[in-house]
């Protein structure tokens, strides 16, 4: 069995980015996507137009001074590898409950087409909440460039903008 990261969130989180579940490397650094594959920081970094570090900490603060949560959609889960095809017997985290405990958040992104698919599974919808999913960050989703990745990403700067 593999087990989640809690969740990184902080009390003026606006936008709640859910993955589906840490892969190998992940896991074996403690870090949400610490696989150097994921483009996730790299765009993130970009996104808000600050050099990129190798720093986690500084990494969870870009994302705590731009009133980003992060969290996956699947707690625990058995899983040969990091693929996520190969997710088995799987259990949800309580989503619902972060985004009631933080009402800030007014906008789900799923980091990929998985994510999403497992939260319709799991919990189908949250009230007040608006959803978007977004092309996967994975190195594993080598059909779109980091370029095309990154301008659809960027439509995280807009969801933040609503959120004032």
């Amino acid at each position: 069995m593999i087990k989640s990261f809690k969740p990184i969130v902080f009390e003026n989180s606006k936008i709640l980015i859910l993955g589906s579940i840490p892969g190998v490397i992940s896991l074996q650094k403690s870090e949400y996507y610490g696989n150097r594959q994921n483009s996730f920081w790299k765009i993130m970094f970009s996104i808000f137009e600050k050099e990129f570090s190798e720093n986690y900490f500084e990494k969870i603060n870009l994302l705590k001074i731009n009133n980003i949560a992060l969290w996956d959609v699947i707690e625990t889960c058995q899983r040969e590898g990091s693929s996520d095809s190969a997710i088995a017997n799987e259990k949800a985290n309580d989503i619902k409950n972060l985004c009631h405990k933080y009402q800030n958040i007014k906008h789900i992104v799923f980091n990929g087409q998985t994510a999403e698919k497992y939260f319709k599974k799991h919990l189908k919808t949250i009230e007040n909440i608006k959803f978007y999913t977004f092309p996967s960050t994975s190195g594993a989703n080598a059909r779109m460039s980091l370029e095309k990745k990154l301008e659809i990403w960027k439509k995280i700067l807009f969801l933040n903008s609503l959120c004032i």
